[in-house]
Order: structure tokens, then sequence, then C-alpha cells
């Protein structure tokens, strides 16, 4: 039986980026007069806050910060970002569009740091597992219902991508021992948050990512009453005797932003 990695989908199913910004504060009010509004109209990008149903296909949002933590993995550029901006859709060339022209427009006030990835099939989830963690799952909320998004870039070790498919897709599963479980796995271990935290996970394009790149960027949308639950959560994960995965797991820094719906909100 084959267990090599070349069964796992390469098809790319959607771009993303985010440009994370450190504002002077002397280059606020010059910076909200930036037309990058315009920029989005133009690229033909719809704004986040009111996502209508479901994410929409050619998205923008702005994020004002509002906290962040280090990890593991030390990252100036995105501990220190007061404002983040999304951009996605499934075209590549509309997603380099308004990075390279935002990044003009900025770029003499702020330097700009864009991490960026993509959406590809998933690789571990079969007919059950969809139920359980996606069938379910809240969708993109508005601005004003959900207004709390959590930006966290993280990286697997290489101990992790040294091991083949199926010996990854066992760390997502509980582990029983005579029927005994002795790990929830992350599957479990995050099952508080499906019903409330809206997720979004992009991954490099390449497996693992090459040096100084993450390997996945992931963003969790939610209400502040769910806020707690999103906490709880992260340290279920990071609980390595409850979800052993998290062993081969490096974080960058865990940004907190507030979802505002026009770009000069940003700079309040």
């Amino acid at each position: 039986m084959a267990t090599s990695n070349d069964v796992l989908s390469t098809e790319v199913l959607r771009h993303g980026a985010y440009v994370c910004l450190t504002v002077p504060d002397a280059a606020r009010r010059h910076l909200a007069s930036a037309p990058i509004p315009a920029l989005a109209a133009r690229v033909g990008l719809r704004n986040e806050f009111e996502p209508g149903g479901g994410h929409p296909g050619e998205a923008v949002a702005f994020l004002r910060r509002v906290g962040a933590t280090p990890g593991a993995i030390a990252d100036e550029d995105v501990l220190r970002a007061d404002a983040v901006i999304h951009v996605a859709s499934p075209a590549a060339a509309r997603v380099e569009a308004f990075c390279a022209e935002a990044l003009a427009l900025l770029s003499p006030v702020v330097k700009p740091h864009v991490l960026r990835g993509v959406v590809r099939p998933k690789d571990y989830t079969g007919a059950a597992m969809n139920q359980f963690a996606y069938a379910h799952a809240v969708v993109q909320q508005p601005g004003a219902v959900a207004p709390n998004g959590f930006l966290l870039p993280m990286s697997k070790t290489q101990a992790w991508w040294s091991k083949d498919w199926m010996e990854r897709h066992t760390y997502f599963l509980p582990r029983y021992d005579g029927g005994r479980m002795v790990s929830q796995g992350h599957a479990l271990a995050s099952a508080a948050g499906v019903a409330c935290l809206m997720r979004r996970t992009y991954k490099h394009e390449a497996s693992p990512a090459p040096a100084g790149a993450y390997d996945f960027l992931t963003y969790f949308e939610c209400a502040d009453a769910d806020v707690p639950t999103f906490h709880q959560v992260c340290a279920a994960l990071r609980d390595v005797a409850r979800n052993p995965e998290w062993e081969f797991v490096r974080e960058g820094p865990t940004w907190h932003g507030r979802r505002v719906a026009t770009w000069p909100e940003l700079f309040v």
C-alpha cells in the first residue's frame, strides 16, 4: 500500500493575502486618505464586513489592531501591526494586482508586510469528518455581529513533514488504548469552536514552506461573547497531552483585530 504524499491534492481553489501595516502616528491622517477603497473596487473586490450569503468570492477586509502576543517564531511585522488588510480571490492575478498597487500606494509612508497562501481541497476529510467539523460550522457573519478577527501564522517542524500523509492523518483523530481514549487529537480538542468560530486557513504553495515563510495562515472570526471560546480552543490545541500534533507546531504571533467597515476607520 502506497503511503507517499503524492496522493494529496495540488489543486488551488483560492488565493489569499494578509497585508500587515505598522503605522506611525504622524502618518495616520495621510494614510486614511489613500485610495485603497478605489483600488479594491477597481480590482473587483467585495467588502467582507457585509459578506452577504457567506464569504465573498472576491474579498477585501480591514482589521484594526486590538492586541497581539508573541509566539515561538519571532515576527515583529505581525506582532506590531496596527492594521491588517485581507484580500482573496480564485484568481491569483487579482490578489497580486491588489497587493502590488497597495504596496506602491502605501510604501512611501509605511512598509507593508505581505503574507500569502492558497486554499486547496481538504486532504484528511471524509464524509463523517465533514459532517462533524464542517457541515455545521459557522459561516462568515457581518462585522457588526462577529467583530473579532484573529490571525495566527504557524509552521510545522521538519519532523512533521518527514512523516507520510497517513501518519500525519492520525494526529487529527482521537487515540485509544484498549478502548480508552488517551488523547483527543485535533478534531476533539477544537470541537468547542465549530459552532461559533469562523475559520479560514491558507497554506503555502509549497509544503513545507521555504525558510522565512509560514506553512499555514490561520484566521478566525467571532462575536464578543465567543472570544473566551477562541482562547479555550487555542489552549486545548496547544496542550500536547490532549493534542499530540502540537509537538510539531511552531506559532508566530497571535494578532487580534477588530473588523471595520471602511479603510479610514483603520486610522481612527
